[in-house]
């Protein structure tokens, strides 16, 4: 008998072995949760109306429904590809010229916090991997109250995303399905409502999923409330 046929006899019930461990470890891993938006888009897919439009996930098609590339972003892909840059590792809070526009746009260039050094920018993967790691920050470092106010209704990852992070997440009014704008009344109300030094999520624009935002002056009103009321603004928007 060769070595090679001895090995391969030898192999066989260790892997059975394995499967069967692999089994039973991992048999009462429950399932998750259908995604509501991801299960639109299948739906979508399964469906032959040719008059079909998929309203479901924020992304750019053309006349035909294909997913299309803005020109800009292809000239930036184009001119990225051109330069030639390397392929290092990039620092632990991401590329710095990157960070430190990205905080420019946000803040301002003459942002006090942000000239002085008070304002800490961190890279991440898209905006729910931002609040991932804020969540995980806030969690594990943040003195105060564990609890976030979210807007009723935020994107439907935001509330496990911070659960997993380590915070109890609670809501404050936001959407009003009647005059299908802001229910700034009640919004007011239940930021000055939240204890003290609480973490209170807030989309900076085009809010998500309804769209509907403040106008300058609300977003004055509510700057002035989370200044007094609440100590920790967690600011959520697409950069």
């Amino acid at each position: 008998m060769s070595l090679a046929v001895r090995a391969a006899q030898l192999q066989r019930p260790l892997a059975r072995l394995s499967l069967r461990a692999g089994v039973s470890t991992w048999a009462n891993v429950p399932a998750g949760p259908p995604d509501p938006i991801l299960g639109v888009t299948e739906a979508f897919k399964a469906d032959k109306d040719p008059r079909k439009i998929n309203l479901g996930v924020g992304a750019y098609r053309d006349g035909d429904g294909k997913p299309y590339i803005l020109p800009s972003v292809q000239a930036a892909e184009d001119k990225i590809s051109a330069s030639k840059a390397d392929k290092e590792y990039l620092p632990i809070t991401g590329l710095t010229d990157f960070t430190k526009l990205a905080a420019k746009l946000a803040y301002g260039a003459d942002s006090a916090p942000l000239n002085e050094g008070r304002i800490a920018v961190t890279q991440s993967i898209s905006g729910t991997g931002a609040l991932r790691i804020g969540g995980a920050f806030l969690a594990r470092h943040y003195p105060n109250v564990k609890a976030i106010y979210l807007p009723t209704p935020s994107w439907g990852n935001h509330t496990p995303i911070f659960r997993d992070s380590g915070l109890e997440v609670k809501n404050y009014r936001y959407f009003d399905k009647k005059t299908v704008g802001l229910d700034f009344e009640g919004l007011k109300a239940d930021l000055k409502a939240a204890p003290e030094k609480s973490i209170v999520l807030l989309h900076a624009c085009a809010h998500n999923p309804t769209g509907v935002d403040p106008t300058p002056a609300q977003w004055n009103e509510i700057s002035d409330i989370v200044k007094v009321d609440v100590a920790c603004p967690n600011i959520y928007s697409w950069i």
